[in-house]
């Protein structure tokens, strides 16, 4: 087993409702940037600890998530070494299979790979991101009924079968990556957190 890594997934894109991709749909406007970042709480990859690393990726998704055709930019956090930084690009472009192979088959192309100073923290849906000069957010989570954070469950990015995601809303969120003509400004749109698996 070349890798088991667990830890929090957090994503901030420029749809206006609950993430379309957790449920299959189409974008909202037919297209989305957005930006995805794994921390790893603990983990191993191909007998490398990986534990407290951050990987990113500010990406560019032309329709219905699931049928690929991604193109992206990914963000190695600065505090990796050369090692722990070449295993997860390794694990990230799906050169060890399993699960990560399946999302790294999602990407047409990536633009570019660079290591930089990512921040990325999240409870119950509220929280922030930053990619280093990238792309930075701040979120809260949507609220229920009762006054408790939104979530759902088992939808298709799920890898902790139960465990929920908590949908939420940018207090603000700006991003600029060339390469793939983002250029956003916003607040008030689509953001998810939940807790991540993977074995492979």
């Amino acid at each position: 087993m070349p890798y088991r890594i667990e830890g929090q997934l957090i994503e901030v894109c420029t749809c206006n409702s609950v993430c379309p991709c957790w449920v299959g749909v189409a974008p909202d406007g037919g297209a989305c940037d957005g930006l995805i970042a794994w921390r790893i709480d603990s983990g191993n990859i191909n007998g490398v600890d990986v534990s407290g690393r951050t990987i990113a990726a500010v990406a560019h998704i032309p329709g219905i998530a699931v049928e690929g055709n991604w193109r992206v930019a990914l963000y190695v956090d600065d505090n990796a070494t050369e090692a722990q930084k070449n295993t997860l690009l390794d694990a990230y472009t799906g050169k060890l299979g399993g699960p990560l192979a399946g999302i790294a088959g999602l990407v047409g192309d990536v633009v570019g790979v660079a290591s930089v100073p990512i921040s990325a923290k999240a409870v119950k849906g509220k929280g922030m991101l930053k990619i280093g000069h990238i792309a930075n957010a701040e979120f809260e989570p949507v609220l229920g009924a009762h006054g408790e954070p939104a979530q759902l469950s088992h939808g298709l990015f799920s890898s902790v079968p139960g465990a929920p995601a908590y949908v939420g809303r940018s207090k603000h969120y700006k991003a600029r990556q060339p390469a793939l003509g983002i250029d956003v400004d916003a607040q008030g749109l689509s953001t998810m957190e939940t807790a991540f698996r993977f074995e492979g």
